[in-house]
């Protein structure tokens, strides 16, 4: 057999799937599945109702973990490095110590069960300037503190209105509101390709659709693969066909 009977064979096998109204059928379900991936997924992510998460951060969870660096001052190119040994105190405003802790080799400190109330990190090492900051544990994911040479006091430093964990809740709801209305968009261009009436509508609903991110990559690769078949039976769709007659 010639490679151009191949070739017509071929298309003769195109041309018969882009007649048959089952391809834009097979193609519209795949974009349906893919795209109602997404829908789940986004109604997962606001599942969790941001005023509650607010609440869990808030007064209504009795305790969190104070984590953290400790690392030299930069001076002349140089420092910036973890400083092993130095002694970190967790204390309630009435300077009783609710928790203390002494920092790795890595320069880290941890301090457990901390009540989410304002209290005060007392950062001190032999040779360096005390340093002091006032915090809400739980309100950031790792404090940074920088010592200086010296035997004098720094602080002190209020970090308490510096949470950002409210800006990432809305962040959060909003990637998922995005990605449940992604979905639903490309839910109902699945079935504007299951009905056959509207060819660019059902494209720019099905292409909104790619960004619903269901399964990670499952939901976009049958959503691209339900396009291909609707693009294969765009005859098919009565709108594409009248455009093409005028």
């Amino acid at each position: 057999m010639s490679d151009e009977d191949n070739d017509s064979g071929f298309e003769l096998w195109l041309h018969d799937l882009s007649i048959d109204p089952a391809t834009r059928v097979a193609g519209a379900i795949l974009i349906i599945l893919g795209s109602a991936l997404g829908a789940m997924l986004g109604v997962l992510l606001m599942a969790a109702d941001p005023a509650d998460i607010m609440g869990q951060i808030g007064e209504g969870q009795s305790s969190d973990t104070v984590n953290g660096l400790v690392i030299s001052s930069l001076d002349n190119n140089s420092g910036g490095d973890p400083i092993e040994g130095v002694l970190i105190e967790l204390l309630n405003e009435d300077r009783t110590t609710i928790g203390s802790d002494i920092t790795d080799s890595g320069g880290r400190f941890s301090i457990i069960d901390a009540p989410r109330q304002s209290s005060i990190l007392y950062v001190q090492h032999p040779d360096n300037n005390t340093v002091e900051i006032l915090l809400v544990p739980g309100d950031h994911s790792q404090i940074v503190v920088t010592l200086e040479p010296g035997d004098g006091f720094i602080g002190p430093i209020d970090m308490r209105g510096d949470s950002n964990l409210a800006d990432s809740v809305f962040v959060g709801f909003f990637i998922a509101a995005i990605t449940l209305l992604t979905g639903l968009a490309g839910i109902v261009g699945g079935l504007e390709a299951y009905n056959g009436n509207k060819y660019n509508r059902s494209w720019w609903l099905t292409f909104f659709g790619l960004f619903s991110r269901g399964m990670i990559f499952i939901g976009p690769l049958l959503i691209l693969i339900g396009l291909g078949l609707m693009y294969l039976t765009r005859d098919q769709f009565t709108d594409y066909i009248s455009s093409e007659g005028q």
